[in-house]
């Protein structure tokens, strides 16, 4: 994760941060209490939201809403993403932004957190 802007860096309302993966990594299952919106800039992102999975591919967004459990995973092999494009075999990255004093709970932790590159 990398801070692009945050409180720390003079924003008062939004944070915003790249996120980079490589083929077949994958984020824990965990929930946020604010919506994202999550950007592809290479690759292609697999995001399961609740009980539904979709792929984004570079130049797609998805908005995950505050709350919802979700696991996001960058995709691996020769498929390609949601519009036909972006290789899957290949690091994905995104810019993601919410709203400033998120915190974010991994499934099973009992414990809420807030997220460091977004402060």
């Amino acid at each position: 994760m990398t801070r692009l802007a945050a409180p720390s860096l003079g924003s008062a309302e939004l944070s915003v941060w790249r996120v980079r993966m490589t083929p077949g990594a994958q984020g824990p299952v965990h929930t946020v209490d604010r919506e994202q919106v999550w950007t592809v800039t290479s690759g292609v992102l697999e995001f399961t939201v609740g009980e539904r999975t979709g792929t984004a591919a570079a130049g797609q967004a998805v908005t995950v809403p505050a709350g919802a459990v979700r696991r996001i995973r960058a995709a691996r092999g020769a498929a390609k993403g949601a519009a036909g494009t972006g290789d899957a075999g290949t690091e994905a990255e995104a810019l993601v932004a919410m709203a400033c004093g998120a915190t974010v709970e991994v499934a099973g932790s009992g414990e809420r957190i807030r997220l460091p590159w977004a402060e």
